[in-house]
């Protein structure tokens, strides 16, 4: 299988049950008081016809024309994101992973991940959605301290995570990864300390953890902007992240990325692929693809993305990277990734740059490429910018 004949699918479920004070994706709460539709408008599958129910068959519908436009691909991840992707039912998982494999051709072996909000779990939810392929579970625990899931908004428990990480093991998921939010506002180092030691005693395979990004127009920003909450403090955030890299490291977690760490052989396919610059298809809307060195989005809105997938194109926009572009992307990512960045993409002088940090203790060499140590992470997009002509 050649690199030209493999491709990734993002599958984009924008609902949520409540949708979070920081969060900035393109994400809707799901109207639960419809989802039980009109009793005389029936989707394929018989069920009524809500707005999950509609919003999956035009996902089905864009597979097809993925398909339609690529031709023969060998799939060798899926990742259903969101939102809150484990708001839809087992049957759900199946109608779309059926789908994507009538229409290409999915690997034995393919990562098939799915995000996770702790309280739409059960052990029945997690038993039928592993049997249908789902192999690797990717939650969103963001604390283990009551006053910092308040802060952000979350609604579930710190145990909830607990009990559903169990329910995950049992169900047979052997790749488990958790996600961490740290700088929340309030939260102290030793809140923080908590929120490491609880995900670590869950033995996870793969550990993600965040500073807070404070987006313009959401509840949070609002709320820091007129003085109720302070905004996060740059040492403060470096701190927690050389804890939490101390306390994964010695877990035998390694980063591979700047925010990701994994047991060796637990690394994000997913990620990577779009780290690597690979070719991915998002399905959903608001979803981002990029085929062939052309990148494009869907339109945002649900209800405008069903009506143009049905008339043969969901995409709202489209650009074609120039090498530049694609060079300097590759700069970016690969200053970010354990494995570092090949200094053939590098002009002479972006060389030179790079070299004083290289003197400075911010950058090493391995061979032909350029890896940040522990201080360069904390400043990796800072060199980026610093370096580039």
């Amino acid at each position: 299988m050649s690199g030209s004949d493999s491709l990734s699918l993002y599958i984009h479920i924008p609902w949520c049950r409540v949708r979070c004070g920081y969060c900035d994706f393109n994400t809707y709460v799901l109207p639960t008081g419809r989802e039980a539709g009109d009793s005389k408008t029936k989707s394929p599958d018989s069920r009524p016809a809500g707005p999950m129910a509609t919003y999956l068959d035009a996902i089905l519908e864009e597979v097809r024309l993925a398909a339609w436009a690529l031709g023969t691909r060998w799939v060798t991840t899926v990742y259903f994101g969101g939102g809150t992707p484990t708001l839809m039912s087992v049957a759900d998982y199946g109608r779309v992973l059926d789908r994507v494999r009538d229409c290409f051709d999915l690997v034995p072996d393919a990562e098939i991940t799915t995000e996770a909000n702790p309280e739409t779990l059960t052990p029945e939810l997690l038993d039928g959605i592993r049997a249908t392929g789902v192999n690797r579970l990717s939650m969103g625990m963001q604390s283990a301290v009551p006053h910092v899931l308040a802060t952000l908004d979350r609604v579930h428990t710190p145990g909830r995570v607990v009990e559903a990480a169990g329910w995950a093991r049992s169900a047979g998921f052997s790749n488990l990864s958790l996600d961490l939010i740290y700088g929340t506002p309030g939260e102290s180092a030793a809140d923080w300390e908590t929120s490491v030691d609880s995900a670590l005693a869950m033995e996870p395979d793969h550990i993600s953890a965040y500073s807070l990004i404070v987006e313009d127009g959401t509840p949070l920003a609002r709320r820091m902007a007129k003085g109720e909450l302070p905004y996060p403090d740059e040492d403060d955030l470096a701190d927690k992240y050389c804890l939490a890299d101390a306390k994964f490291s010695a877990a035998g977690l390694g980063w591979y990325e700047v925010s990701n760490w994994a047991k060796p052989g637990y690394e994000c396919k997913h990620n990577l692929v779009y780290w690597h610059g690979d070719e991915w298809w998002g399905i959903g809307a608001g979803a981002h693809s990029f085929v062939g060195g052309r990148r494009w989005w869907n339109y945002r809105r649900p209800d405008t993305y069903e009506s143009a997938v049905y008339q043969g194109s969901a995409v709202d926009g489209i650009e074609t990277l120039t090498p530049e572009q694609a060079r300097t992307e590759s700069v970016m990512l690969g200053i970010r990734l354990a494995e570092g960045l090949d200094t053939a993409l590098l002009t002479p002088s972006e060389l030179a740059k790079a070299e004083q940090y290289v003197a400075s203790g911010y950058l090493v060499r391995q061979g032909g490429r350029l890896v940040c140590t522990l201080a360069g992470r904390l400043i990796a997009d800072l060199i980026t910018r610093e370096i580039l002509d």
